[in-house]
């Protein structure tokens, strides 16, 4: 293991000026305390260049270091050695010229994996050096599902199997086998899409597991036309139409479950491209405790759930989960008593008792068009799948001024900015503080897995740059995955929201009137509300062992987070203010005028 010569390696970075010796110092320390390797500690606290560290530690060993993370590997080469083999010793297989066989390993020195390694693939092994995160992503990405395609791509040959027809559309077809074990492997393996892309010499499977997409053996080039047209055929697509994008679903039964998929193709220069998202009946099920609201978000977010009418936004990028926590709210709200009706852009899971509309751009049914039609159905709550235009805004408005509930989502970065997104859309300021109720951002962060979850200790360096305070004020503990069989060495399991929650007060209303940027609204919301942004909240899951800081420094771009005893002291040393000072309002507000206003609108519309 690098730590039995940790100071042998350490005296070499030194050496080469790549750590100073207070930093290894600190790492050692740190390595101690938690049990993490200090090679990692320096590269994630200290913001070492990992190439420098494992070219110096390739040095010492006198073999040559390999960054897995740039490596195209070869399915052929990763057949020489099992997944369990490679598991066991995290090794990896990276190439192989004549009888010699260069296996990437976090410890060329350890002589039981190599020779297991000769005597299992009957090789001559050259180690070569890796980081061990690297060939556990490796691993990952690259043994799923090896032995049963690899065994149906050997049954079908190389030849070419022409068009779809002939290789049959039964069952028993190596085609259909082949796809249904695609999509049989990534619903197993969690993911949420399959990403079909055809490179100039192969074809390109990938799966999006809890937000990251990985890799999955390539397949030959020549099954590329069938692969793409049994997944066509299935999704009831056109298979002669290769020119323009199609979209399609499709119904599988996988372990005795329904499994629903929605197909997207587009051409490339080197084929079709189809993307399939896997829609897990799962997600229609989750409540709105099950998504990652804090205790007092939650009841912040039922609180405004909860009023007869007014607008109620959920902001995120795509891929952020506004679509499953729009879901747990209406399943909140939803019942018998009341008509509640939605427009979507597709509707993605099928509610009882709701009335839920689908896009149709062929037919006229826009967001906007769609919404016109709800408003003559006697709804009490609305969801619109997405405020695009001013059009929709406008009615969205309208809708919650005439006594609705609406829910919509729109792409901001923060729940203050969704308030000048919608005056940037065009709709008067008076309208939006007399109609938005609530607005919350979110991000999605990867959960650690509990199946390899350790405890460490952060370096004071670590503490310092984030702000870190344990809740009994002692030492500070966080966890981390170790990666393992059942997250994959990924050291992650699923994934959880983390929220701001802004509620829209007198206070607030004022500042949308009076165009107040949104940053000074945010402000104003820490300062007077007590709103927990979107970092803050995402350090709070760190500290209760929910999450890493590099999930969430990945989702917030945040790199400093403010105390939770002081929400807008600043980071010391140099770091920058996450919350800006609160400027003072000098402008007023008529209010009679904005009375005359409003009535004035809605007696127009």
């Amino acid at each position: 293991m690098l730590e039995d010569n940790a100071y042998e390696i350490g005296e070499a970075l030194i050496a080469h000026n790549i750590v100073a010796k207070e930093e290894f110092e600190e790492a050692m320390n740190s390595s101690e305390e938690s049990g993490v390797s200090f090679v990692d500690i320096l590269i994630e606290n200290f913001n070492v260049d990992k190439n420098d560290i494992y070219n110096t530690i390739a040095e010492l060993y006198n073999v040559p270091y390999v960054d897995l993370s740039e490596y195209v590997s070869d399915p052929k080469v990763i057949e020489l050695i099992s997944e369990d083999l490679a598991r066991k010793y995290t090794v990896f297989p990276v190439f192989k010229i004549g009888n010699v066989l260069t296996v990437s390993m976090s410890d060329p020195t350890d002589i039981v994996a190599i020779d297991q390694i000769r005597l299992n693939s009957e090789v001559e092994v050259e180690p070569c050096l890796s980081s061990k995160k690297d060939i556990l992503e490796s691993i990952n990405k690259n043994y799923r599902a090896t032995d049963a395609m690899q065994g149906i791509v050997d049954s079908i040959g190389d030849t070419s199997l022409g068009s779809f027809f002939t290789a049959g559309d039964t069952a028993e077809s190596p085609v259909t086998k082949l796809v249904n074990v695609i999509i049989k492997q990534a619903v197993m393996d969690r993911a949420s899409d399959i990403h079909i892309e055809p490179e100039e010499d192969f074809l390109r499977i990938r799966f999006r597991i809890d937000g990251i997409l990985y890799e999955i053996p390539q397949l030959p080039k020549h099954l590329q036309s069938s692969i793409i047209s049994r997944v066509k055929v299935i999704s009831s697509l056109d298979i002669a139409e290769t020119r323009i994008p199609q979209d399609g679903h499709f119904k599988m039964n996988i372990d005795n479950k329904e499994m629903d998929a929605r197909i997207s193709t587009v051409p490339t220069v080197f084929g079709e491209n189809v993307v399939i998202r896997l829609l897990n009946p799962a997600n229609i099920l989750m409540q709105l405790e099950d998504l990652g609201f804090t205790e007092d978000s939650l009841v912040k977010f039922e609180k405004m759930i909860s009023l007869p009418y007014g607008i109620i936004l959920t902001t995120g990028p795509t891929g952020s989960g506004k679509t499953t926590t729009l879901y747990a709210t209406l399943n909140r709200v939803n019942s018998i008593e009341k008509n509640v009706i939605t427009i979507e852009d597709p509707v993605e899971y099928k509610i009882g008792l709701v009335r839920q509309i689908p896009v149709n751009i062929k037919t006229g049914v826009t967001f906007a068009n769609g919404l016109r039609a709800i408003l003559r159905q006697d709804p009490d709550i609305v969801m619109v799948g997405e405020v695009r235009d001013t059009e929709t805004a406008e009615i969205s408005v309208q809708a919650a001024l005439t006594g609705h509930l609406v829910f919509s989502t729109l792409h901001t970065n923060d729940a203050s900015g969704a308030l000048t997104r919608l005056v940037n859309m065009g709709v008067e300021p008076f309208l939006i503080s007399s109609s938005v109720v609530g607005v919350i951002a979110q991000r999605l962060v990867r959960k650690i897995c509990e199946f390899c979850k350790e405890p460490y200790t952060p370096s004071p360096a670590a503490v310092k740059k984030w702000g870190l305070t344990a809740k009994d004020g002692g030492k500070v503990t966080l966890y981390k995955g170790t990666g393992c069989p059942e997250c994959r060495g990924t050291g992650y399991k699923g994934r959880i929201g983390i929220y701001e929650v802004l509620e829209i007060d007198d206070g607030i209303r004022k500042m949308i009137i009076e165009g107040t940027p949104s940053h000074e609204i945010k402000n104003y919301a820490v300062k007077e509300r007590g709103l927990k942004v979107l970092g803050v909240d995402g350090i709070q899951k760190v500290l209760s062992g929910i999450t890493t800081l590099e999930e969430v420094s990945r989702v917030t771009e945040t790199k400093t987070v403010e105390k939770k005893e002081a929400p807008q002291a600043k980071a010391k040393e140099g770091g920058k203010d996450l919350i800006q000072p609160v400027r003072a309002v000098s402008r007023t507000v008529n209010v009679d005028e904005y009375q005359k206003k409003l009535a004035a609108w809605i007696g127009r519309k």
